[in-house]
């Protein structure tokens, strides 16, 4: 798969959608399987007000329901595709290092589930995302802060991550 239908959604690694389809098809399938087995023991153990594994269970029910949720809106609205070209164009997909309050930031432009902790993710939805989705090396964008005020941001580096 190189493209989905739709543009709108984050853009993906196809390793990254491959890794994040194996976890929905496992939470919806052997997941919800096994969580129903841990209510049902519980439910077995009588009064269900006083009963604490009946009670984490259904937590971890929910838990998992939402993480189900949240997979399948992302897979089905993600833009899947190689890394980006190396052009010098921040798009999504791409590790930037720019300047901003005086300061050098290194980050993946993207969704958080194409890195995992070892850098700082920013989607290309958010203030700062949107204002250099589209900037070149050497641009410098602005956009306005929740507060309201204007934040500066210079463009310095640009590179396909290669996670």
């Amino acid at each position: 798969m190189s493209d989905t239908a739709t543009t709108t959604g984050s853009f993906l690694t196809q390793e990254a959608y491959d890794r994040l389809k194996a976890e929905l098809e496992q939470l919806s399938g052997e997941g919800r399987t096994e969580i129903a087995k841990k209510i049902e023991a519980a439910r077995e153990e009588g009064d269900l007000r006083e009963n604490g594994g009946y009670h984490a269970a259904k937590e971890e029910q929910g838990k998992m329901e939402a993480r189900i949720r949240q997979l399948t809106q992302l897979l089905e609205t993600a833009t899947v595709g190689e890394a980006p070209k190396n052009d010098g164009t921040v798009v999504p997909g791409m590790v930037v290092t720019v300047e901003m309050f005086g300061d050098r930031e290194t980050f993946l432009l993207g969704s958080r589930e194409i890195e995992g902790d070892e850098l700082e993710v920013f989607s290309e939805k958010s203030p700062v995302g949107a204002a250099i989705n589209g900037a070149r090396i050497g641009d410098t964008v602005s956009y306005e802060a929740p507060n309201g005020k204007k934040i500066e941001v210079k463009i310095l580096e640009a590179k396909p991550y290669a996670g």
